[in-house]
């Protein structure tokens, strides 16, 4: 997962890097507020991890003489616990993951600070921006379905219990996605994250970018996700998001 992360952000980054000559022109891009929308891998999920809306406001003041933006942030991401194995069922070419017993998706508001660490010119470059935000973490603990099959022509969605579907081969596929949430749990933590944000513009109001970084999560306990497996209540996972905005 690191090493397809580690891709992801060269294959963004390097063709533009000619684009840093432009860093120190006079005519640099003077915006004062960005707002994006933006998808997000990690290295606790799958390709598609979740989805992010940011917002960055220009501050009258300047931090070791560079600019600097207010960073809000609001993430939904999904959180795996990194021993999950899905495994293939021939019944109707379905999947299921072994031993889960829920998910955990987390709803991440986040403030900070963003630097402009490289600015870019008006027309053409690239800016690169430093970030630190925090911010609180809303887990929802929602039960893994499954199907399983009790006897021939009897299969039932249930939430996946150890004690109950003790046959693994019995299992035929995971149940639907939406089944359970009105049976989720909540429980609420706190999240810091450092990371490097590259900023393009295809056309002076718009934007594209990338943001890398490195993220710390804690809950005050264990969170559920595998049974018969230590799970725990302190995640780390490094990230890359591509964000699409406008800029003003």
């Amino acid at each position: 997962m690191i090493q397809r992360i580690l891709i992801v952000a060269l294959l963004l980054v390097v063709p533009v890097y000619g684009g840093w000559a432009q860093a120190n022109d006079t005519d640099e891009d003077r915006y004062s507020a960005v707002t994006a929308y933006g998808v997000t891998t990690n290295t606790n999920s799958g390709i598609l991890g979740g989805f992010v809306f940011r917002q960055s406001k220009v501050l009258p003041n300047l931090f070791n003489g560079k600019r600097q933006f207010r960073y809000l942030s609001v993430e939904l991401v999904n959180v795996k616990h990194p021993k999950e194995i899905q495994l293939p069922r021939d019944y109707q070419g379905s999947r299921f993951t072994l031993n889960k017993v829920n998910y955990l998706f987390v709803v991440r508001p986040q403030y900070g600070r963003e630097v402009a660490l490289f600015t870019r010119s008006a027309d053409e470059g690239i800016a690169v921006n430093g970030i630190f935000a925090v911010g609180p973490s809303i887990g929802i603990i929602k039960p893994y379905f499954i199907q399983y099959q009790y006897r021939p022509g009897v299969i039932r969605n249930e939430a996946y219990d150890p004690n109950v579907h003790m046959n693994p081969d019995m299992i035929l596929g995971a149940g639907g996605f939406f089944q359970g949430f009105e049976k989720s749990k909540f429980t609420a933590g706190l999240n810091v994250k450092a990371a490097v944000a590259f900023e393009l513009s295809a056309f002076r109001n718009n934007m594209t970018g990338v943001e890398i970084g490195f993220l710390a999560e804690a809950f005050p306990q264990a969170v559920r996700i595998l049974a018969q497996t230590d799970n725990r209540n302190f995640f780390t996972s490094g990230y890359v998001t591509l964000f699409f905005g406008n800029k003003r």
